[in-house]
């Protein structure tokens, strides 16, 4: 009997310590090493919308521990707006979950300034591409598959990717210290680049932001601190778990 007991309270020793940890919150070694969680997975606390004040007054909605946009007709931040933290950040590690409905597109921006004039669509900056590979067209644009999801936007492709199911969540990361920056996604580096680099001059002059507007204030991609932003591209997409670490 006191073999039994002793089996079973060590067994359920084991399972709570392998108690998953719940979203939106931080572990006290976490705490410790200086990370600050994005989203308390209750209020908009610590956001905005991008070129506002205020959070917007609807369709972005909180709900279950999770931040999501509303759909409406797929294009890009013109009905609720994207989103940006009150914070800038340059020096950084910033880990995100994010889950997409079927032919979703939206983003991740990172290094954004909110020049003015307003542009047309969305803020500038770098952007971490948030897509449904197989259902949206995006996918198909750019060079060598450097707008699916996992890429760096319009420059650098992901490679060696995993991506879990639609309807299931995914685990992103971005690391950004001096010049140098990655993309991770479910585990595995994805993309890795210097900013400012000739190399990365060369892969801007290629796309998009070689355009006279995204170099106004600065060279594209270069500036040295910026907000995070979240793309209202007119579909569903939700995130949870975002936490940042200052480097």
């Amino acid at each position: 009997m006191k073999t039994f007991l002793i089996t079973a309270v060590l067994g359920i020793g084991l399972m709570a310590a392998e108690k998953p940890q719940a979203p939106n919150t931080l572990t006290a070694k976490e705490k410790k090493e200086g990370w600050q969680l994005l989203f308390d997975g209750k209020t908009s606390k610590g956001w905005r919308g991008a070129y506002k004040d205020a959070f917007p007054a609807k369709g972005w909605v909180i709900e279950d521990g999770t931040l999501s946009i509303t759909k409406t007709d797929g294009s890009e931040s013109t009905h609720y707006g994207d989103i940006v933290t009150e914070g800038e950040y340059g020096d950084f590690d910033l880990m995100f979950e994010f889950k997409l409905t079927e032919g979703a597109n939206s983003g991740l921006k990172y290094f954004v300034e909110e020049h003015k004039p307003k542009p047309s669509g969305s803020a500038y900056g770098l952007e971490y591409q948030v897509l449904d590979d197989d259902k949206h067209p995006d996918a198909k644009m750019g060079r060598d598959g450097n707008r699916t999801v996992g890429s760096l936007y319009d420059l650098i492709p992901a490679k060696d990717k995993k991506v879990n199911p639609i309807g299931e969540w995914n685990q992103s990361r971005i690391v950004s210290k001096g010049s140098h920056v990655e993309h991770w996604l479910n585990g595995k580096k994805v993309v890795e680049y210097e900013r400012g680099s000739e190399a990365f001059r060369n892969l801007v002059a290629q796309s998009k932001y070689k355009a006279s507007s995204y170099n106004a204030h600065g060279r594209f991609g270069e500036a040295p601190k910026g907000h995070i932003l979240l793309q209202d591209h007119g579909d569903r997409v939700s995130f949870r778990n975002m936490k940042i670490k200052q480097l």
